[in-house]
């Protein structure tokens, strides 16, 4: 009998565990698709994943927004690396626009 039992508060704490990673996953993709919605523009540049959250989270949405912030502070963003950036200056002068001065 005891057996039986400690099987199926087993197998009850199994079934959480398992609702409680689909939940994440869930809520992994609604974030992701939010920020789908606001991030074409960095997309059709070519920025990985990290550099258009940290841009997005930032507030900037689009490349004339890029306007309003230095370049060393948009270097310090997390998730923001030399390609990214590398990225970001060769469109800005591609667009005839430029960085916010220090």
């Amino acid at each position: 009998m005891l057996a039986s039992q400690a099987k199926k508060a087993a197998a009850a704490l199994r079934a959480q565990k398992k609702a409680k990673q689909e939940s994440l996953v869930a809520q992994g993709d609604s974030q992701a698709d939010a920020y789908m919605e606001v991030d074409e523009d960095w997309r059709a540049i070519g920025l990985a994943a990290p550099a258009r959250r940290a841009l997005i989270d930032d507030g900037l949405y689009h490349l004339s927004d890029l306007r309003k912030v230095s370049l060393s502070a948009l270097k310090e963003l997390p998730g923001m690396g030399p390609n990214a950036v590398r990225i970001l200056v060769a469109e800005m002068k591609k667009a005839d626009l430029t960085f916010r001065s220090n």
